[in-house]
């Protein structure tokens, strides 16, 4: 039996990651799986998943550790491969998940909220929120910050936008 699942144009290590372990977790409800074969072009992602030291996906790493350790405790003889295929070489599969990843139209829920720039605008905001608390809560203000003032002698608040403060 084979499962294939399609993931094309994932650009960042968490997505790709993610796609990794949706891969690994869809075959572990399949019964009767003894290999898995992971082939991605992105192998400096794979490598991520076996790395012990701090870094920020070892959320998605420890729950890609955690189904393979029960896809290996299930049966000692399970195998799992990955194999590294640039999409330059032009591969018949890679062609073929490529066709029909493009044939595939999304409907979006909330349009307005699917841009580069919304996201980056509200993962912004949520970082200038954190700091405001974290910075009105904190006794050190006085001591270690200054308020900075416009020409009209107001608090300048913070921006993220066109050069801002």
């Amino acid at each position: 039996m084979k499962i294939i699942h399609h993931a094309i144009h994932v650009t960042s290590t968490e997505a790709e990651l993610f796609t990794i372990r949706y891969g690994i977790n869809q075959s572990l409800s399949v019964n009767n799986i003894s290999k898995i074969v992971v082939i991605t072009d992105s192998i400096h992602v794979v490598k991520k998943i076996f790395n012990p030291s701090v870094h920020p996906y070892q959320t998605q790493s420890v729950a890609i550790l955690s189904d393979l350790h029960k896809f290996f405790n299930h049966c000692e003889t399970n195998s799992i491969e990955f194999w590294e295929c640039p999409s330059c070489l032009k591969w018949c599969l890679y062609n073929k998940v490529d066709k029909e990843t493009k044939m595939f139209n999304l409907i979006l829920l909330y349009p307005c909220k699917n841009s580069w720039k919304f996201s980056k605008k509200s993962e912004s905001d949520d970082i200038l929120n954190v700091w405001k608390i974290t910075f009105q809560a904190s006794d050190l203000k006085g001591n270690q910050f200054l308020d900075l003032l416009d020409d009209d002698n107001n608090i300048i608040k913070l921006s993220y936008t066109k050069g801002g403060s």
